[in-house]
């Protein structure tokens, strides 16, 4: 009897796992890939300062916190910061907002709150842990997907002629398949623009990037109809996109992360 009752806890427990793993963002990897980037690219200020929030803990280190944060009674009312909903019949400005919040209001909510000095310092490692998660979380293309379908989760494909979803793929297995690196073999290899491409790359704000996101994963939609199968080429339209996406919220975030601790 006990055994098949741990057999049921731990079976319950590994579904959970793959429920929250399809229900938030980037795979572990892609965010510690972004941190890591942005780590690269920070002042030598912005760096004291965020070693001194974090007790010398790099932000790599707190880069899926989030994740795991918003499982708890204390992070529940977070769920919904780490996408942003918005319908095949609607527009990025016209979509319907959560009253609850989404991962570009949850941005600009962290940025204000750093900025405006009324933080202890416990209240700002709780902001940064935030801060450093959600701006991966908004190149995530699929954390700009569909309601109806739920980010893309019930968006039904064949990978590797495996039964998988479109918002799954996405987060863990396409970035997986497009290279097997470390998160610092990733860093390395793809934050290689240079100075005047960085620059321009992180003009703009986390609105904008946000509607940038979004014309990806229409595009993604588009060529991704439900039950598709997928493969080897799939992988190969799909790597410059994630490399793209990873680069793009590196040097974002540490774009605003030396604005925040000039």
């Amino acid at each position: 009897m006990k055994a098949k009752i741990l057999f049921k806890t731990v079976c319950l427990s590994a579904i959970a796992l793959a429920i929250s793993t399809n229900a938030f963002s980037w795979g572990q990897k892609g965010h510690d890939v972004t941190c890591a980037i942005a780590q690269n690219h920070l002042t030598k200020k912005a760096q004291k300062q965020i070693d001194e929030i974090f007790e010398g803990r790099s932000i790599v280190y707190w880069a899926n916190w989030m994740d795991n944060a918003s499982h708890t009674p204390e992070y529940r009312h977070t769920s919904s910061w780490h996408y942003k909903n918005i319908d095949a019949e609607e527009t990025y400005e016209t979509a319907v907002l959560n009253e609850r919040g989404d991962v570009v209001t949850a941005i600009e909510g962290q940025i204000e709150a750093l900025k405006n000095g009324n933080l202890d310092k416990e209240q700002k490692a709780i902001a940064l842990r935030m801060l450093v998660h959600l701006v991966g979380d908004v190149h995530c293309p699929m954390h700009m997907g569909h309601k109806s379908d739920r980010g893309g989760n019930r968006w039904q494909i064949q990978y590797f002629d495996q039964g998988k979803n479109l918002h799954g793929i996405w987060d863990t297995d396409l970035v997986e398949s497009a290279h097997k690196w470390t998160y610092t073999e990733w860093a390395k290899e793809i934050d290689v623009c240079d100075k005047k491409t960085a620059a321009a790359i992180t003009e703009g704000s986390p609105y904008e990037w946000g509607k940038e996101t979004f014309q990806i994963t229409t595009s993604i939609y588009d060529s991704t109809p439900v039950g598709s199968k997928l493969s080897y080429d799939y992988v190969s339209t799909s790597t410059p996109i994630i490399e793209q996406q990873l680069l793009r919220g590196g040097l974002r975030l540490a774009a605003i992360l030396n604005e925040i601790f000039k």
